[in-house]
């Protein structure tokens, strides 16, 4: 077998990436970018560079920063059932496990600071992706839970709070506790689940109503 014939051959059985496979790979280079320069000081050449592909190709399958940017919002927001674990929690009235699951799907070992990083830089750069990570990452579970509140207050079980205010300083625990060990790499003195659990019984207890209480 001469030289051009195994290039030939080498050429046939080299394994081929798939447009899912690519699409994954630009998705993956553009969050990291996004993540680290922002959205505006990003650009598609950078991208492509670093999925290893040519901007042709990038423009192929996303035709802009915007596509990009919500495809990322779609591929790396994985509620995995959260919502619906959410509101079976909250229709049993299971009010401790209804706080750790919104807790724990933020504060987990493993999470990805990416999209974390993503939602600070849109914020600042003040462009509209940050509307649109606000309504998919944030603005559903932020009414829900302002809705259970309300609820509970109706019920007796909560004394009577603000719910708006007191959805927001939940989740506003959250946030600051993932700005401090997801951007200032603050290191965690205690396991992620004993955090959680901590977080949601400090909270629990400034809301439920006493039985001394009139």
């Amino acid at each position: 077998m001469n030289k051009f014939a195994k290039a030939s051959k080498t050429l046939h059985h080299a394994p081929r990436t798939s447009g899912v496979e690519r699409q994954a790979s630009l998705i993956n280079a553009a969050a990291s970018l996004f993540a680290t320069n922002g959205f505006t000081g990003t650009t598609t050449k950078q991208i492509a560079k670093a999925a290893g592909v040519s901007e042709a190709l990038l423009f192929k399958h996303f035709p802009t920063k915007r596509a990009l940017y919500t495809a990322i919002l779609t591929e790396k927001a994985h509620y995995s059932g959260l919502r619906e674990a959410v509101e079976e929690a909250a229709a049993k009235r299971e009010d401790k496990r209804f706080f750790t699951l919104l807790a724990s799907y933020r504060i987990r070992k493993g999470a990805d600071p990416t999209l974390f990083r993503l939602l600070l830089f849109s914020a600042l750069e003040g462009h509209e992706m940050s509307d649109i990570f606000f309504r998919q990452q944030y603005r559903v579970f932020h009414d829900l839970l302002a809705g259970y509140i309300r609820q509970r207050i109706d019920e007796g079980a909560y004394r009577s709070v603000d719910p708006l205010l007191a959805a927001r300083a939940f989740f506003g625990i959250i946030v600051h506790h993932r700005l401090l060990h997801d951007i200032f790499g603050l290191p965690m003195h205690r396991t992620h689940e004993a955090t959680v659990e901590e977080y949601v019984s400090l909270f629990l207890g400034g809301l439920v109503r006493q039985s001394s209480q009139p």
